[in-house]
């Protein structure tokens, strides 16, 4: 069978809408028809990487939140039926390190040796009419929930679900997490900070549409980030900063904001990777405050988030697009005039 997929054929060239054979799941591995393909920053990213920077091997197909339907199994793969719909876990680790059985396939120890980190990131991934999946392991069923319109779960709803996990216990009645820049990620992040803690979420970004969205969705406040942002949340913050700042934006001026109003013993997470450097010395952060670069969740943690969608709690903000306009949609995810979450729909 022959079937679309924008893949990744040079680097720091144009990906390319190419016609591929789908091949039949081998041993363990499982089929998808691809639903759903969230486009991520961290795809122009790639996109833009020198030679030899990331160990992964041309051609891939790109897209790493992919969503579908079981289309055929492997053999030893049981326990699912054609049809079933799925969400794929984005990291693609080796399944017997320490990290691995523990569900932190994202923190896997043998990434340079296997030359990828997951689908779309070395591996071929979802931008397709069809996914491989090369474990079982690595899907969780979504049940009534719609591959077109969850498959973001995988990483715009994990990877700030995994930092607000890890600062639960900061955050406690009285304290305040700032999310600066909320588009897609940034949207998921709020809705989750709401359901997970009782701190003040503030949301900060340059679009009124996507503040008034974050207002909309459960945070308490709205500041817009130009030049009086700093003040504004250190007063929205009596003065003390926020225990968890999360920065989706991950520019200069982004992440010097994100300093100026965390506070001390405070958590900074640097998440979007728009190149900015945060320098750092003695004064450049508040006191013993510390600054992570999160990469996406473990599969655990995957789990949770699907059952609070399941569950209802969650909305997602998205637009879809067919595979053909898939470069149209990276090009105004750069301008920055999506309103949600892209996602691609191969199959309509």
């Amino acid at each position: 069978m022959r079937a679309k997929a924008y893949q990744l054929v040079e680097w720091q060239k144009p990906p390319e809408l190419r016609e591929v054979d789908v091949r039949d799941p081998g041993p363990g591995e499982v089929l998808l028809r691809v639903g759903g393909c969230g486009a991520c920053h961290t795809d122009l990213t790639i996109m833009g990487i020198p030679p030899g920077f990331m160990p992964y091997k041309l051609p891939f197909t790109l897209g790493h939140e992919t969503a579908g339907w079981v289309e055929a199994v492997g053999a030893g793969v049981t326990g699912l039926e054609r049809g079933q719909a799925m969400l794929a876990y984005g990291p693609w680790g080796c399944g017997r390190c320490k990290p691995c059985r523990q569900g932190s396939e994202n923190h896997c120890e043998r990434v340079v040796e296997l030359g990828y980190h997951g689908g779309g990131m070395g591996r071929d991934g979802g931008m397709a009419h069809y996914a491989i999946v090369p474990s079982s392991r690595l899907l969780v069923p979504l049940g009534s929930l719609d591959p077109r319109d969850w498959a973001p779960l995988a990483d715009a709803a994990l990877t700030p679900y995994h930092t607000i996990k890890r600062m639960q216990p900061q955050l406690v009645p009285g304290t305040a997490a700032v999310i600066i820049g909320v588009g897609g990620l940034g949207q998921m992040a709020v809705q989750l900070l709401r359901e997970l803690t009782p701190a003040r979420v503030i949301a900060v970004d340059m679009s009124a549409e996507k503040l008034s969205r974050a207002k909309e969705l459960g945070a308490d406040n709205a500041v817009r980030a130009d030049d009086k942002a700093q003040e504004h949340i250190r007063e929205l913050t009596q003065g003390q900063g926020a225990e968890l700042v999360m920065d989706l934006v991950g520019s200069d001026a982004t992440l010097k904001l994100a300093a100026s109003v965390a506070r001390a013993r405070g958590l900074i997470a640097l998440i979007g990777l728009g190149g900015g450097v945060l320098p750092f010395h003695f004064f450049g952060v508040p006191t013993e405050c510390q600054v992570v670069a999160p990469f996406w969740g473990t599969l655990p943690e995957m789990l949770e988030v699907v059952e609070l969608a399941q569950a209802g709690r969650l909305r997602m903000t998205v637009e879809r697009f067919p595979l053909e306009q898939v470069a149209d949609v990276y090009r105004r995810m750069h301008e920055g005039t999506l309103k949600g979450r892209a996602i691609i729909t191969p199959h309509g």
